[in-house]
């Protein structure tokens, strides 16, 4: 397999905005690319008894992710080691790694902790966040005395 270096230069010479627009990726690579690599996009739903929570982290393991409560706060957290290389190959080009990453949620007062489900199914992880139950008091009648 050979690798094809592809070299975006007008044909008729020098081009500012092309060189600019050539290099933008890689101005902010330091900054920008480290904040991606360790960043998991997140969908909240809110239903009529729940909130969904769904973390999209393709590429892991059910046993890579941690799920946790402390003081009001849920942390989701994957971790993926990568993988040993082979001596007898030799690496042309890698464009992907196994991430980690680490989000935190503060749960509001309606959210019932203690019944928190999770799931890992087809590369999105799901949390589902029950209501706490309503216990309405009923209506006392107060006799003006």
């Amino acid at each position: 397999m050979t690798v094809v270096k592809f070299n975006n230069r007008p044909a008729n010479g020098f081009s500012l905005m092309g060189n600019f627009f050539n290099e933008f990726p890689t101005l902010f690579k330091d900054d920008f690319s480290e904040n991606l690599k360790n960043f998991a996009p997140v969908n909240i739903r809110e239903t009529r008894d729940a909130y969904e929570l769904e973390v999209v982290a393709p590429g892991f393991e059910k046993s890579d992710f941690n799920v946790n409560i402390e003081k009001n706060i849920l942390t989701i957290s994957a971790e993926k080691k990568n993988e040993v290389k082979n001596d007898d190959q030799k690496q042309i080009r890698s464009e992907y790694s196994y991430r980690a990453f680490k989000r935190s949620f503060t749960l509001d007062e309606k959210v019932d902790a203690e019944k928190i489900e999770a799931k890992y199914v087809n590369g999105v992880l799901t949390l589902n966040l029950p209501s706490k139950v309503k216990v309405k008091t009923p209506a006392k009648e107060i006799s003006v005395q």
